[in-house]
């Protein structure tokens, strides 16, 4: 389903499930904890708050845009992602902010303070996070259970929590580094703590927990030809994923072993974000692979070029096919080309999820790809086909790879130099 495709009475079918009822009612109370929270924050460092909230703000942007489009072919509705990111935002920080200082005191008082230092986040605040941001994935369920139809929707909805998550608790973390500091209403350490734990953490921290998690939760969902126990155990395999790699990230292990600068920065947080990062890309992988061989094999059952060619089909499946055929129809057709291919794949997509569940209205989508088909022939590229990988895109992508570098390494040594 194309998410910004508005649905006739989609909110009323909603407002019809009493899970919803309930969420609502979590939310509203979130917000209302958030609220105070940011309104002492709005208080005492009005400034500081304002520029906290801006660049979390930004910085939540390209990771909605990523995120919405890890399932192109079966694209998630707005009004649900919009409803885990406000569940990550509100529900889950709002319970793990209280939750997850009484657990740490409570490390310090069954082991010791000295263990609460080194490992209370370690070992407090991923058992209290994961299982609030996990709960998440379990109320986009109960809503709207059959919108989950694949393990992949269940990595959205989880990095959808989890970005969410990510981006209030940072907010409130950018704002209280600017208390801690003691020097009054001052951005420089809103600056610091989003270079450290936006733009350098955020790649692999609360988004890629989510996600895991998350992918659990569509797999007990979804593979009903698997056995019950075996989906429980995946589920709960995933969670304690989550969890494992949230506390390698908060635990003190490697802090002091690998020096100080940079590089030594730059090494911790690879070694102790990569391999979360590797498992979940792993992961969907797989499952777009799964989901893209069941959607185009009903767009194969049509054997008419007009709505989908063989090539296209080829293309239709891989993200980054379709990224160079996208390519291509702008290096011979112009912009006009690649916005006419992206729509013609959005709507071949569109085609095969209505073909699986018999949707009334494929005959509209079979028009839309006509048009686009039209489009194309008028601008002499009547195939949304891949071409080959040119010197250019080589050269963009290293250009642009040294550029991040050169970014982060200037992050990096700000960092150290404060």
């Amino acid at each position: 389903m194309i998410a910004d495709e508005v649905r006739p009475g989609r909110a009323a079918a909603l407002a019809g499930v009493p899970a919803f009822w309930v969420v609502a009612a979590l939310l509203i109370a979130g917000a209302v904890r958030m609220v105070q929270i940011t309104g002492r924050f709005v208080t005492a460092y009005p400034i500081a708050t304002l520029v906290a909230v801006l660049l979390f703000a930004a910085l939540a942007v390209p990771f909605w845009l990523v995120v919405q489009e890890l399932d192109f072919l079966e694209r998630e509705p707005t009004e649900l992602l919009v409803l885990a990111f406000a569940w990550g935002g509100l529900v889950a920080t709002s319970v793990s902010i209280p939750g997850s200082t009484a657990l740490e005191n409570l490390v310090a008082k069954l082991g010791s303070p000295q263990l609460a230092a080194g490992w209370g986040a370690a070992l407090a605040a991923p058992a209290v996070e994961e299982a609030a941001k996990t709960l998440g994935v379990v109320a986009i369920v109960l809503i709207a259970r059959q919108q989950i139809n694949s393990v992949l929707d269940g990595v959205v909805y989880g990095a959808m929590v989890g970005l969410g998550f990510q981006i209030a608790e940072d907010i409130v973390f950018a704002v209280g580094s600017v208390a801690l500091a003691g020097q009054g209403d001052r951005v420089q350490p809103v600056i610091t703590t989003f270079l450290l734990r936006g733009f350098l953490a955020g790649v692999w921290s609360h988004t890629l927990f989510g996600a895991l998690a998350g992918a659990g939760i569509g797999y007990l969902v979804v593979r009903r030809d698997r056995g019950l126990a075996r989906r429980v155990g995946v589920a709960a395999l995933a969670l304690l994923g989550a969890w494992a790699s949230h506390a390698l990230w908060n635990s003190p292990l490697l802090s002091d072993g690998l020096g100080n600068g940079a590089v030594a920065l730059l090494a911790v947080l690879v070694l102790k974000g990569l391999p979360p990062l590797l498992l979940i890309l792993w992961l969907v992988r797989l499952a777009h692979d799964r989901e893209a061989d069941y959607y185009v094999a009903r767009l194969a059952t049509l054997g008419d070029p007009e709505l989908i060619t063989d090539g296209e089909m080829k293309v239709l499946g891989s993200g980054s096919a379709r990224a160079s055929a996208r390519r291509l129809a702008g290096e011979r057709a112009g912009a006009a080309g690649r916005h006419a291919v992206r729509r013609l794949q959005r709507a071949q997509a569109r085609l095969a999820v209505e073909l699986s569940r018999e949707v009334p209205t494929a005959s509209l989508s079979c028009e839309q790809i006509r048009v686009q088909r039209q489009v194309l022939r008028g601008l002499g590229h009547p195939e949304a086909i891949a071409g080959p990988r040119s010197w250019r895109h080589t050269a963009s992508t290293v250009a642009t790879t040294l550029v991040a570098i050169a970014v982060l390494w200037v992050a990096l040594s700000a960092l150290g130099g404060a």
